[in-house]
């Protein structure tokens, strides 16, 4: 199964080791294919890649181009994840409901 995860949680309010447990968390145990959907895929690379956010995610792609779990801040697809940032206090909760959904 693919995770999707929105290029907007990426960035503040969310903590980026709170994001790298998650992508972690859920490519090792999950065994999840994880993708980023970006609009603008340039800059969120720059952002991601030299402070290791790229190392559990196999691709950035355009929103809507291929079918999975979304985890995004508004509920744009069926099966959503919704979720305002990616945080310590949150990132248990999140994982779980992956899971259940996987």
């Amino acid at each position: 199964m693919t995770l999707l995860i929105r290029d907007q949680l990426t960035c503040p309010p969310t903590w980026f080791a709170s994001y790298r447990d998650l992508t972690l968390y859920c490519a090792i145990f999950l065994k999840l294919d994880i993708v980023l959907e970006s609009e603008d895929p340039d800059t969120y690379y720059r952002w991601i890649k030299p402070r290791g956010g790229m190392d559990f995610v196999e691709d950035i792609i355009r929103p809507g181009s291929e079918r999975g779990l979304h985890l995004d801040f508004a509920r744009h697809y069926p099966g959503t994840i919704v979720t305002d940032r990616i945080a310590p206090e949150n990132v248990h909760r999140l994982i779980a409901a992956i899971r259940s959904a996987a």
